[in-house]
């Protein structure tokens, strides 16, 4: 993935913001969360099977339900990352095969790009906010309890050791100017480095 730049961050980093940014800069940017959505009402079948029926209702994941079920039990977990991680790791592979024929960067959007080691991309873009903000951006988003919110973001590598692997970091602490600001310092930093 010659041309790819890893797009990650935390839960409430704001990576659906920038996502959106660089998409109206003219970037193409490949979602790994919509196409893991995806992937996952594909198997619903086998969600049933592993899980119980009470996951799926009208042929779709009841993905509020089964999330409390494996940010609760590790080993439930892990049953769920082994069925769909390589099924997602093969469709995104299959849109960076595309986008890498045209020879310029795009992003491929991976939360948890860190967590599992799976994609060949050397360099990356961190979207940050320390933990507290994380919590308070998704109690307020996704209407988590306080206990809920932490499941979630406990489940993922500590955003600081993310940050020190990064090549390069966006803060997104404060308002939106301030995220643009940022994005677009980054946009012609990369026009630059890669003439585009």
């Amino acid at each position: 993935m010659k041309h790819a730049i890893a797009l990650t961050g935390g839960i409430s980093t704001g990576k659906s913001t920038v996502s959106s940014i660089l998409k109206l800069y003219g970037f193409e940017v490949i979602d790994a969360d919509g196409i893991a959505h995806e992937v996952l009402d594909s198997v619903a079948d086998k969600i049933s099977t592993i899980f119980g029926a009470e996951y799926v209702a009208e042929g779709k994941v009841d993905r509020k339900k089964l999330g409390n079920l494996v940010f609760s039990h590790p080993e439930e977990k892990k049953k769920l990352e082994q069925l769909l991680h390589p099924l997602i790791r093969k469709e995104i592979e299959r849109c960076a095969e595309r986008s890498e024929s045209k020879g310029v960067p795009y992003f491929i959007d991976i939360p948890l790009f860190y967590e599992t080691g799976a994609y060949a991309i050397d360099k990356v873009l961190l979207i940050y906010a320390p933990r507290e903000i994380q919590l308070e951006r998704l109690i307020k988003r996704d209407g988590f309890t306080k206990e809920e919110a932490q499941k979630r973001i406990d489940a993922q590598m500590d955003i600081e050791e993310k940050r020190k692997r990064a090549d390069y970091i966006i803060e997104n602490t404060r308002d939106l100017g301030y995220l643009t600001d940022q994005l677009e310092e980054y946009r012609r930093k990369l026009s630059a480095d890669i003439k585009i």
